[in-house]
């Protein structure tokens, strides 16, 4: 694209707000897939919910996520130096939620296995990935996690769970409004 084009045609909203709003509905229709990050520190288990997953490179294997800056959850997990990522069925809603959920005991009655670096593989997880911490940027109001992979592997056949315009569905039943 040629770059006198963008400097002759500025951005038509001007408002932090308006383009906020504009974000997420315009982007609200890319469809992401929901995974639970879990990390096992000193205090007990840890776990956000996260739709901001992608595979960055196989060769080294990395992975990334991107944590908002107000997460309570994250700078714990950061502190341990390693994640798992579950990735989530679609018929495990519930866990989405639950551990989107600030102030809550997030594992109570969650079955899980210790992974290759002790953070939650969950039961039901379609798949883990297990990582380090390889490096953590700032972007905007989300941080750019970068995790080297250690450890990963398929748990079961099934539709992954999506989120799509601000709630969550599958291949075969999409959102329409939710809690």
């Amino acid at each position: 694209m040629n770059s006198t084009l963008l400097k002759e045609h500025p951005a038509r909203i001007a408002d932090s707000q308006e383009m906020a709003s504009a974000m997420r509905s315009v982007l609200g229709n890319f469809c992401t897939g929901v995974a639970v990050i879990t990390s096992d520190s000193a205090d007990g288990p840890l776990g956000m919910t996260v739709q901001s997953l992608v595979s960055i490179s196989l060769d080294p294997p990395l992975i990334m996520f991107s944590p908002q800056k107000t997460s309570k959850t994250w700078p714990a997990i950061q502190r341990t130096g390693s994640f798992c990522a579950n990735i989530l069925p679609a018929d495990r809603r519930d866990l989405g939620l639950r551990f989107a959920r600030s102030g809550t005991d997030k594992f109570a009655g969650v079955d899980w296995q210790p992974g290759l670096t002790a953070a939650p593989v969950l039961d039901g997880a379609l798949a883990f990935i297990e990582c380090s911490i390889e490096h953590v940027y700032e972007a905007g109001d989300h941080y750019m996690v970068l995790g080297r992979v250690r450890d990963l592997g398929e748990k079961g056949p099934g539709e992954p769970l999506l989120f799509f315009k601000g709630g969550f569905g599958s291949f075969n039943r999409m959102p329409r409004n939710q809690d």
